[in-house]
C-alpha cells in the first residue's frame, strides 16, 4: 500500500529514509516528503496545507493510503487529517513520539510551528477539541520514556488509538528502531491484506 512519511523539526525527508526503505522491502510504496521551511517558521498549519498539495499531485484522485509522522510531522500530519479532509483518504495514521500535549523544548525557540508545539497552545487545543473525527482511523502512537526532545516524555502518550512504548534511549532513534519498523510493517501488511 502507499505509505506517505512526514519529518520533523529541522529534518527532511532523508531522515525518514530507513524507515522508507523497510517498509519498501515489505512492499510498500512509500512517498517522503521535505515540507518547508525545516525551522515551522510559517506555522504547522501551512506545512500541512504543503502535505496536502504534494499528496494532491502525487497521488491518484482517491487513492488511499497510511501516514506516518515523526515528531512535529506527527502534528503537521494530525492536522491535515483533521482540519484539511486527510481523514477520508487515509487507512491508519501512525504517530512516531508526537508531542501531543506539546513539549517544554519549544521554548528554546520562538518560530511560529515551534510556539504551536507549546504545551497548552491554541493549535494543540484545536487539534484536541477536533481529535474526534479520527475516531474510525486505526491509529497507533509511539513513544519512548527516555525523549529529551519532547518534554516530559509523557507528552507523546495519546489516547486516540494503540499506544506502543518502544524504550529507545534517544528521541531520532525512533525511527531507526528495528522494533518499531517491523510493528509499523506488520500492522501495514494486515490493513493491506483486508
Amino acid at each position: 500500500m502507499k505509505v506517505v512519511l512526514v519529518h520533523g523539526f529541522q529534518d527532511n525527508g532523508t531522515v525518514m529514509g530507513k524507515l522508507a526503505s523497510h517498509l519498501a522491502e515489505q512492499g510498500h510504496e512509500c512517498l517522503v516528503p521535505t515540507l518547508d521551511p525545516h525551522d515551522a517558521r510559517d506555522g504547522l498549519p501551512m506545512m500541512a496545507l504543503q502535505l496536502h498539495g504534494l499528496l494532491e499531485e502525487q497521488l491518484a484522485s482517491g487513492e488511499r493510503f497510511a501516514l506516518v509522522g515523526f515528531s512535529m510531522g506527527a502534528l503537521i500530519a494530525r492536522y491535515y487529517l483533521q482540519e484539511l479532509g486527510g481523514h477520508q483518504r487515509a487507512d491508519a495514521f501512525f504517530s512516531i513520539s508526537g508531542p501531543h500535549e506539546g513539549t517544554w523544548a519549544a521554548y528554546l525557540h520562538s518560530s511560529e510551528g515551534v510556539n504551536q508545539m507549546r504545551p497548552g497552545s491554541t493549535f494543540l487545543h484545536d487539534l484536541k477539541t477536533s481529535s474526534q473525527l479520527l475516531e474510525s482511523l486505526p491509529i497507533t502512537s509511539y513513544w519512548t520514556p527516555f525523549d529529551l526532545i519532547v518534554i516530559p516524555a509523557e507528552s507523546s502518550r495519546w489516547s486516540m488509538g494503540e499506544e506502543v512504548c518502544i524504550p529507545t534511549m534517544l528521541h531520532h532513534w525512533m525511527i531507526s528502531d528495528s522494533r518499531l519498523m517491523k510493528d509499523i510493517s506488520s500492522r501495514l501488511n494486515k490493513i493491506a491484506s483486508k
